[in-house]
């Protein structure tokens, strides 16, 4: 169960730190306006990164058995791939406050960009003796609370935070990949 609270914190890095980012741009925002707008950020990142793993867990075991020998080796690689993805991404974050429209069609778009990673990762729920549901309600839940505080951090303090917020989630899926093969 410490895996997938790890694999979820480490998933949500991302949508955190483009919630930091949304929150950052909206600090005149009136506070229904903006308390309005932290929940639809968590309702949308939250739900993309709950649903993306369930389709790569979905593909996963219908392609474990082609590759079964080598399936921690294939875990292995997605992890630390986007663990150093992550950490590559991290140190280029924007420091811009120009404000972001957070319409739908906006949020839609962060929600699947910032939750690709975790359908990749969803692969790996093959290979833990989890439920692959409740992972992924656990990744979503996480999200969810995480892009919320996000907004909130990102209104109060700026952008500088979201980057050691992404660095951080890269470092914890390579460890999680490391541990896979070890």
């Amino acid at each position: 169960m410490l895996e997938i609270l790890l694999l979820a914190l480490a998933l949500a890095a991302d949508a955190f730190a483009a919630s930091i980012g949304l929150g950052s741009t909206h600090k005149s925002d009136v506070k229904p306006q903006f308390i309005k707008m932290a929940l639809l950020i968590g309702l949308y990142f939250g739900v993309a990164q709950g649903v993306m793993p369930l389709i790569g867990y979905a593909l996963g075991s219908t392609m474990l058995g082609w590759f079964a020998e080598g399936a921690s080796w294939v875990a292995f690689v997605i992890l630390v791939a986007l663990g150093i993805k992550m950490l590559y991404e991290s140190r280029s974050v924007n420091d811009d406050d120009t404000r972001i429209n957070v319409s739908h069609k906006t949020l839609l778009s962060l929600a699947i960009a910032t939750s690709l990673d975790a359908m990749a990762a969803g692969f790996t729920l093959n290979l833990l003796a989890v439920n692959a549901y409740v992972a992924c309600l656990i990744i979503a839940l996480t999200t969810a609370v995480l892009s919320v505080l996000g907004a909130y951090i990102g209104r109060q303090s700026g952008t500088w935070l979201g980057s050691w917020a992404e660095a951080l989630g890269g470092l914890v899926l390579i460890a999680i990949g490391v541990n896979m093969v070890v």
